[in-house]
């Protein structure tokens, strides 16, 4: 099963930016409870996305230049990338069928 890959600044250009496919970037901390919420419905639609929405994460605290360059300013915040372009945002834990009511509108 597919999960998300933990990715860094230095990593954004190439494994997002320059991405064949549509991605999902999860910007989230390791002490922000409705982003350990989110992780595993993440984690479920990783598999169930495998090969048509790469999944990715990146640790704001870590990695706090693309946050700030893409205004992150709640967390769970994710992002869809096409093309190399944000196209969608959801901040906040949302619902299953609300993330693949995004993906699916990513990928058509």
């Amino acid at each position: 099963m597919a999960h998300p890959v933990e990715i860094s600044d230095e990593t954004f250009q190439t494994e997002v930016l320059e991405a064949d496919t549509p991605v999902l970037v999860d910007f989230w901390a390791e002490w922000c409870a409705p982003c350990k919420m989110i992780a595993p419905v993440l984690d479920e639609l990783s598999g169930e996305y495998d090969g048509k929405v790469k999944f990715t994460k990146v640790n704001v605290d870590d990695n706090p230049h693309m946050a700030q360059h893409y205004r992150v300013r709640g967390i769970p915040t994710l992002l869809v990338f096409s093309g190399g372009e944000a196209v969608d945002q959801i901040v906040g834990a949302q619902p299953k069928a609300k993330l693949k009511e995004v993906l699916d509108k990513a990928i058509a």
